[in-house]
C-alpha cells in the first residue's frame, strides 16, 4: 500500500484536495481530527492535560475548553511545548493505526492529511509527499477574505509558518491551486492516476507477502534520509 503525505499552507487549498480524494473514495486520515479524537473524555491525552494544566481546562461536561487551553499556552512557549508533547505523539499513534486498518482492508493507497507534514518531520514516514501550492500573494489575498482580515494579520499569520515555497521542496507531486476549482479537480484526478501507478504492482506484493511490506518500507525511509541529507547539504552550499 502506497502511504501519501498530504500538506500545504495556510489558505493555499489543502482541505479541498483532501475533499477531492475523499470523493474519489480515496480513505483519507486526517490528522486535525485525531487531533480532536485523542483529548475526548476518557482518553489518556486529555488526563494527561488536565494532569499538567489543571481541570480549569474543562468545560462543565467534562469536554476540554480550547480556547482557554489556547489563552494559556499563547505566551508561554514552555507550556505550548509541553502540550505538544502531550498531543503529537498520541496523534501519530492514531495516524499509524489507521493506515494500518487502511493495509488489512488491502487499500491500494491512503492520504494522510497533516498540516505540519514537513514542521513535525512526519513526511519521512511517507511513501510519496504532495504540496498543494499558491504563489504568496494568492495565499495571502485568500487568507485576508477567508478571515476577513487586514493584510497586516494576514500576513502576520503567514511569517509564522514555514513558507510554501520551502515546502514544495520536499514535495514528490505539487498541486498547483493558484486556478479555479475545476483546473485543481483535473490535477487532483491526474495526481490520482499517478499515485496508483506509483503503487503498482508493489501493492499486491504488499498484500501478500508482509515481508515485502517490512523490506519496501525501510527502503522508502533509507531513500528520504539520502534525499533530507542532500537538502541540507545543498543549504549548506
Amino acid at each position: 500500500m502506497l502511504v501519501v503525505g498530504l500538506t500545504g499552507g495556510i489558505a493555499t487549498g489543502k482541505s479541498t484536495v483532501s475533499s477531492l480524494f475523499k470523493s474519489q473514495q480515496v480513505p483519507v486520515i486526517d490528522a486535525d481530527v485525531l487531533a480532536r479524537e485523542v483529548v475526548q473524555p476518557g482518553t489518556k491525552g486529555l488526563a494527561q492535560i488536565v494532569a499538567y494544566f489543571g481541570s480549569e481546562v474543562l468545560l462543565p461536561d467534562g469536554t476540554l475548553d480550547r480556547k482557554k487551553l489556547g489563552a494559556i499556552i499563547f505566551n508561554s512557549e514552555a507550556k505550548r511545548k509541553k502540550l505538544n508533547s502531550i498531543i503529537h505523539p498520541a496523534v501519530s499513534r492514531a495516524i499509524i493505526s489507521d493506515v494500518f486498518w487502511c493495509w488489512l482492508r488491502g487499500e491500494k493507497l491512503c492520504v494522510v492529511d497533516v498540516p505540519l507534514l514537513i514542521e513535525g518531520g512526519l513526511w519521512k514516514w511517507m511513501g510519496k509527499v504532495i504540496v498543494v501550492y499558491c504563489s504568496a500573494d494568492i495565499q495571502l489575498q485568500r487568507l485576508m477574505k477567508r478571515d476577513r482580515s487586514s493584510r497586516e494579520d494576514a500576513s502576520a499569520r503567514l511569517n509564522s509558518q514555514l513558507p510554501i515555497a520551502q515546502k514544495v521542496e520536499y514535495a514528490d507531486i505539487v498541486v498547483d491551486n493558484s486556478g479555479d476549482l475545476q483546473d485543481l479537480e483535473q490535477q487532483v484526478q491526474s495526481c490520482l492516476v499517478k499515485l496508483e501507478r506509483m503503487a503498482g504492482w508493489s501493492w499486491r506484493f504488499n498484500w501478500l507477502f508482509p515481508p515485502f511490506a517490512l523490506v519496501s518500507a525501510l527502503w522508502t525511509l533509507g531513500w528520504r534520509s539520502v534525499k533530507r541529507s542532500r537538502r541540507r547539504i545543498r543549504r549548506l552550499v
